[in-house]
């Protein structure tokens, strides 16, 4: 049967439900099944949507039907949750065409469920949206969780951390989609024209020096990769010069490793810099491969094994530990990451983050920078991690302010000196990062 939008997006849930990420979901099935343009974004306003929104979709559901949700098979409920979605959340699809799109979904893998789900819908548009409940009665973070659709105990955290306008700011942001971002691979101007040329819209990214935003998709091989605008912030906080060697501690997927590389580039007496990049997770190193050949780099040394057990006996002058973390600043473009975390992950998380924090700085040079780095928002996994090291490790400091930074970083920083980009405040992904350095 011939693919279209709303079949593309069961078949990514359904992955997704599974195990996998949906950018990486979607993006092998767009390629699989050659959808258009316009199928293709709506697709992918499905897959993201849906997934965003599931908290306040199931709480609607399980209202409307009389069976549990945890009794109906999967193609089944998510044909649901898409056809309520385009009827809460999308003004331009007409509300026969959710429910029979819905209906079709759920004929095609179970025939005779195919009433039931039109019962759902049709009732959701007879009934309208539920009603919200009452904060003085449940309590701000049980209304906020429901209404922008994020698990309770991570509202409540950033209600702790950032008070309730920033969190209701940074809520409904992660409920926006992310733009795609790519970094020049020639002068910005230049690839600006190149992509022009090739039918590729864009325009200059607000920090990055090489960030661009395109705003539709097309060739972009040779002038620019993709590369998320924060992530391109933590390289340039790192700050690697020509010449100098850097360790990348947790490499995969590559980006940072592949504009570090590029940044160190050739040194003064024509001595290239050189990147030591390291990760041992499975498939990292075709991975870090692909990358750094889309981004025409050959000054890298990748070496599959951890931390621990890299073999030199060399120092580096700048060493970025890229955290692996619970990714809750990029929830644009992965949301299904706030159901997949719960509160005692980040506990487990923190604990294998000082650990590389630790192992890593004994790679430090004398007077060499150290740069610590995650995408999630949660205290624990960021200060918390960086405070504990530098009281435990006298032979590192940290500056009240960060003069050494570019300019395109300094409206990014805080007292000091730690680098905090926000969706709902700079567009881009939720970072984090410390730059340390050994005395």
């Amino acid at each position: 049967m011939k693919a279209d939008s709303r079949s593309v997006a069961l078949e990514v849930l359904l992955r997704v439900n599974a195990g996998a990420f949906s950018d990486a979901a979607l993006s092998r099935q767009l390629e699989l099944d050659q959808l258009d343009r316009r199928d293709s974004a709506l697709a992918t306003l499905l897959v993201y949507g849906s997934l965003a929104w599931r908290l306040a979709l199931d709480h609607e559901i399980k209202m409307l039907s009389d069976r549990k949700l945890s009794a109906m098979d999967a193609p089944v409920l998510e044909a649901i949750r898409l056809g309520l979605f385009q009827l809460r959340y999308l003004d331009r699809v007409p509300e026969w065409a959710a429910v029979n799109s819905s209906v079709d979904l759920a004929r095609r893998h179970q025939r005779r469920a195919a009433g039931m789900v039109n019962a759902v819908l049709r009732r959701a548009i007879r009934q309208g949206p539920p009603a919200l409940p009452d904060a003085a009665r449940v309590g701000a973070a049980a209304r906020l969780s429901l209404e922008y659709s994020h698990p309770q105990w991570l509202v409540q955290a950033w209600l702790d951390q950032l008070g309730e306008d920033e969190t209701v700011a940074l809520l409904a942001a992660n409920n926006t989609a992310a733009p795609t971002v790519l970094r020049c691979l020639l002068p910005r101007e230049q690839a600006l024209a190149e992509l022009t040329a090739r039918g590729v819209e864009a325009t200059a990214a607000p920090y990055a020096p090489d960030a661009l935003l395109a705003l539709n998709t097309g060739d972009w091989s040779g002038i620019a990769v993709s590369q998320g605008e924060a992530s391109q912030l933590v390289v340039l906080y790192l700050d690697p010069r020509p010449g100098q060697r850097v360790l990348d501690a947790c490499a995969a997927p590559g980006g940072k490793t592949a504009y570090a590389a590029c940044l160190a580039g050739q040194g003064p007496g024509g001595q290239n810099g050189h990147v030591i990049a390291v990760d041992p997770a499975r498939g990292a190193r075709s991975r870090v491969a692909s990358t750094l050949e889309a981004s025409g780099q050959d000054n890298v040394e990748f070496h599959a094994c951890s931390l621990q057990q890299l073999d030199t006996d060399d120092d580096f002058d700048a060493v970025l530990v890229d955290a692996p973390c619970s990714g809750l600043g990029t929830l644009r473009q992965n949301p299904e990451i706030r159901w997949r975390r719960q509160p005692s992950d980040l506990a487990d998380l923190a604990a294998r983050q000082a650990e590389l924090l630790q192992l890593a700085a004994e790679c430090v040079a004398p007077g060499g920078v150290l740069v610590y780095s995650t995408c999630t928002l949660v205290d624990a996994e960021n200060d918390a991690v960086v405070d504990r090291f530098l009281a435990e490790n006298d032979d590192f400091t940290e500056p009240v302010a960060n003069d050494e930074a570019a300019a395109c970083l300094q409206p990014l920083l805080d007292a000091r000196g730690r680098l905090r980009t926000f969706p709902h405040l700079h567009g881009c992904d939720g970072f984090f990062a410390a730059r340390l350095r050994r005395r």
